[in-house]
């Protein structure tokens, strides 16, 4: 229990900020406007580190690299704190331990769009600013599957398909986590 309540707090507070700043990279990624709630609430969550790392780490077109590094120095802290707790540090495998907490921290984010934005699919009547915003987030995402997904009986499983995707590839990297260092999901 000593390890568990700080273990999920820090999976708590670096879920909550490296999920930002990867939404961060996302929005810019696809010209999302940040002039709505989400938008702004992203920018105060993320600004006091995506800002400073802007300073030394140019964009790469439209990937805004430092809000991709904040996220994986985030990840990195997590995980250090971690292996404190745990009374063993091993440096070596923190990077990469890192990066493939990145990768499944950004499989969660992806899955949680596209349940919201089936969700959002089946309510009527729901904002019409938060249904664009989702869409514009998760039709790069369900346009390659409809491709090869077909409508069935009228109905869209380009998004189940996608979180079913999404799952497996967050198992693998759970398995590559557990592998490194015995931390994961």
């Amino acid at each position: 229990m000593l390890y568990q309540i700080p273990s999920f707090l820090l999976d708590v507070i670096a879920g909550l900020l490296g999920g930002a700043c990867l939404l961060r990279l996302y929005m810019q990624m696809h010209r999302v406007p940040f002039g709505n709630p989400l938008g702004r609430f992203v920018f105060a969550l993320t600004d006091w580190i995506v800002l400073p790392l802007r300073r030394i780490i140019p964009p790469a077109g439209r990937w805004d690299i430092a809000s991709l590094v904040a996220a994986w120095l985030i990840i990195m802290l997590k995980y250090l704190l971690l292996m404190l707790l745990a009374g063993g540090v091993r440096p070596v495998a923190l990077p990469l331990l890192s990066l493939f907490g990145l990768m499944q921290l950004a499989v969660s984010g992806l899955t949680a769009l596209l349940i919201v934005y089936a969700v959002l699919s089946w309510v009527p009547g729901a904002s019409p600013v938060l249904h664009d915003l989702v869409q514009r987030l998760a039709e790069p995402l369900v346009r390659p599957i409809r491709r090869v997904v077909p409508l069935i009986g009228g109905v869209d499983l380009s998004p189940l398909v996608g979180i079913v995707l999404l799952q497996i590839v967050g198992m693998v990297l759970g398995n590559v986590l557990l592998g490194i260092y015995g931390i994961g999901r």
